[in-house]
């Protein structure tokens, strides 16, 4: 069974659009999806994947500024059931704090190039469609990675993914480990 969004997205796309829409500095697009999870009864899991971006695509300290949103968040939904949160202001905070900060992959590029050296793999082949809903807003195509489905279906390796994220980072802040992508 596949995860869908409220508007008909699958879950697993949206989730990386959004990341991909942030490394490219895009605030429209990635609170657009951002706000597509929120709405979809997934925001716990959308603080977890901004505080991950925070830490594998930014640079310098802005982990704490996220974390910060997301206190803001919490307390404003205190004794709240997850039906009734409100407070998304903070989530689009964080994804424009994340959209101006500079990127950098040097967190990213430690664990795979300096100590796993796994860049290169070649991950499953499977892919499911994106099923079209109402307000339509289409998936990029950069979104289509090693990590998703479709992406593996296309043939995308990791390495693609490394060249590929490298080069789109907006704006840019260059890292330790640029060599090695």
């Amino acid at each position: 069974m596949q995860l869908r969004t409220k508007r008909g997205y699958q879950f697993s796309e949206v989730s990386s659009a959004m990341q991909k829409a942030i490394r490219r500095g895009d605030a429209k697009l990635a609170g657009y999806w951002a706000l597509e999870l929120w709405e979809s009864g997934f925001g716990k899991y959308c603080w977890k994947r901004l505080l991950t971006v925070s830490a594998e695509d930014c640079w310098g300290i802005l982990t704490l500024e996220v974390k910060a949103l997301h206190d803001g968040y919490q307390a404003v939904n205190e004794g709240l059931p997850a039906k009734q949160h409100r407070g998304r202001i903070f989530i689009s905070k964080a994804v424009i704090l994340l959209c101006l900060a500079k990127k950098s992959r040097d967190a990213d590029h430690l664990q795979n190039f300096v100590y796993d050296q796994m860049a290169g793999l070649d991950p499953d082949t499977l892919a499911d469609d994106l099923r079209e809903s109402g307000d339509y807003v289409p998936i990029p195509a950069y979104a289509y990675d090693c990590h998703t489905r479709e992406g593996r279906k296309r043939g995308k390796t990791k390495k693609d993914f490394f060249t590929a994220e490298q080069a789109a980072l907006k704006p840019f802040q260059p890292g330790l480990f640029d060599d090695l992508v």
